[in-house]
């Protein structure tokens, strides 16, 4: 996937201070992934929030999407928008992004937060996506692949305390429908692994972990933070949707990390 800057859509942009860049999930976009934190987290820095080629109003390019591709898109959308400098915020496959763009990007990257993110794919998630692909093939039956969805992405106490008619309101936002992109950006979990990249980070990293999260689970997580040197690790109870569970308890541990990391040329404190 080549980049062409002239045809980058323009990105969300908010707020002020230091630059912090968004990189959501798959088969997803920036508001489905970060929207009711985004505000919260403007308060603190200048927010750039693209949307993934396939999502929101970016279209798909020519060819397959690659993670190094989407991740030179991702810091391209900043620099766009103004933002030469940035931490990176990255959710579910968003942290995987985030991560590469780190490595092919060093000098414009600050910090990283990876929340419910993994580093590859182990066979337990692959065989959720391999699942979330095959049933969003199935276009006659689109309620199956909502309430397969909302089985997974809810943690199980939240979803077991949902009504029905919140549980149907899920189905039903499900069932509209997935971004155009969606099946291109899942197929790119048979390619990303990002194992080796993450003992070279050497930027000031926080590792989100939802305790109840059935898609990417704990495990991974605790990967990323034992395997980016000085990562710290903190855990949130609740499923993978973290804005939709946990939203304040996420945009505190983001906006804390985030505050705390040093201006552009200072040296991080955690680092040796």
């Amino acid at each position: 996937m080549d980049i062409d800057a002239a045809s980058i859509p323009d990105p969300l942009k908010l707020g002020k201070g230091p630059g912090l860049l968004l990189a959501h999930g798959a088969g997803s976009d920036i508001q489905d992934s970060y929207g009711p934190i985004i505000e919260g987290l403007a308060a603190v820095s200048t927010v750039v929030g693209p949307d993934f080629p396939g999502s929101g109003n970016c279209p798909l390019p020519q060819g397959r999407l690659t993670l190094d591709g989407t991740a030179d898109y991702l810091v391209a959308s900043a620099v766009r928008a103004g933002v030469e400098s940035f931490a990176i915020s990255g959710f579910s496959m968003g942290a995987a992004v985030a991560v590469r763009a780190a490595t092919r990007h060093p000098e414009r990257v600050t910090g990283l937060i990876l929340s419910s993110g993994f580093a590859y794919p182990n066979s337990r998630l692959r065989l959720v996506i391999d699942t979330w692909r095959a049933l969003a093939r199935d276009t006659g039956n689109p309620r199956t692949l909502a309430s397969y969805l909302s089985l997974v992405v809810g943690g199980t106490q939240w979803l077991d305390a949902r009504t029905p008619d919140q549980v149907e309101e899920q189905v039903a936002l499900f069932s509209a429908g997935m971004p155009v992109g969606a099946d291109a950006q899942l197929a790119m979990f048979d390619h990303i692994d990002v194992r080796e990249d993450l003992r070279t980070i050497t930027v000031p990293t926080l590792v989100i972990s939802p305790l109840a999260d059935l898609i990417t689970t704990p495990l991974h997580s605790r990967e990323l933070a034992d395997s980016i040197p000085h990562a710290e690790l903190v855990t949130l109870d609740c499923g993978h949707a973290i804005a939709t569970e946990r939203p304040e308890a996420w945009a505190n541990a983001m906006t804390k990390f985030l505050t705390a990391l040093p201006l552009a040329g200072e040296p991080a404190s955690n680092q040796p």
